[in-house]
């Protein structure tokens, strides 16, 4: 498990890296500029990280499953190689998954050089699109819908496996262990897919250009922010320095 949250730290860090940077200087330069080069590797990047965030969580769910489910096969089936191969392919795969993206999406023939936004989103791009080239782009987002689908199906249904297993366990306590183990993932899945959720899926229509800022703020800067805090929430240090800095902050409004 702790294999599997350090590639997601890493992640969480990779795709903070490649959007606030950027979008911190042209803040402080009064700017919105990005080179042509530089919006390429910003959606190839952003895209590889964000395919293998899910893919590293989907792997989370089978790990959890085989530990609750499967107790004194673990060892044997998710060893350290078998970890490996399994962040590997994810990685892998992922880097396909962006190529795919990146090139899908800078095949079109653009009409303007200005995004409505504070990064290079895919959706902002191809509104940019004067060509027919766009649908290629529009066919590979619909199969990454059918793909993320599968994948949130596929934890479902292991949830649904793993539950059923928790509720046959006689102890009390042996219950709010494996519900301990399982509960920081699911919050960070489900972070990932509302908040990937509300800013696509919207109804149609005029969108401002600021609900896009937003919206785009929401799933791509909230879950990485939030997810180290989700994980470290049962670590008795963490909690430790929450209580503190919570009960500083309560000093500090009482002074006020």
């Amino acid at each position: 498990m702790y294999f599997f949250l350090m590639n997601l730290a890493i992640l969480d860090l990779g795709s903070i890296s490649v959007i606030l940077p950027k979008a911190m200087a042209n803040s402080l330069l009064n700017s919105r500029s990005i080179s042509y080069s530089g919006c390429v590797a910003q959606v190839f990047f952003y895209v590889l990280l964000a395919g293998s965030n899910f893919a590293i969580l989907t792997v989370m769910a089978h790990d959890r499953h085989i530990a609750i489910c499967h107790p004194l096969q673990y060892e044997t089936i998710m060893h350290e190689g078998a970890c490996i191969q399994i962040a590997g392919g994810a990685w892998i795969s992922s880097i396909l998954y962006a190529t795919l993206h990146t090139s899908g999406t800078f095949a079109i023939t653009f009409c303007s050089n200005i995004i409505n936004q504070f990064f290079c989103e895919i959706p902002q791009i191809i509104k940019l699109s004067c060509s027919d080239l766009y649908l290629i782009e529009i066919g590979i987002l619909l199969f990454s819908s059918f793909l993320f689908g599968g994948c949130f199906i596929y934890i479902v249904i292991t949830y649904m496996k793993i539950f059923a297993t928790v509720l046959r366990m006689p102890s009390v306590n042996s219950r709010k262990k494996a519900l301990s183990t399982c509960i920081p993932h699911l919050t960070v899945v489900s972070l990932f897919l509302f908040t990937g959720t509300f800013a696509y899926v919207r109804p149609p229509g005029h969108t401002s250009s600021e609900m896009n800022v937003i919206c785009a703020l929401i799933y791509a800067i909230l879950p990485p922010l939030l997810n180290p805090f989700i994980y470290s929430i049962r670590n008795k240090e963490i909690k430790t320095a929450l209580l503190k800095l919570t009960d500083f902050g309560l000093l500090l409004v009482k002074l006020g």
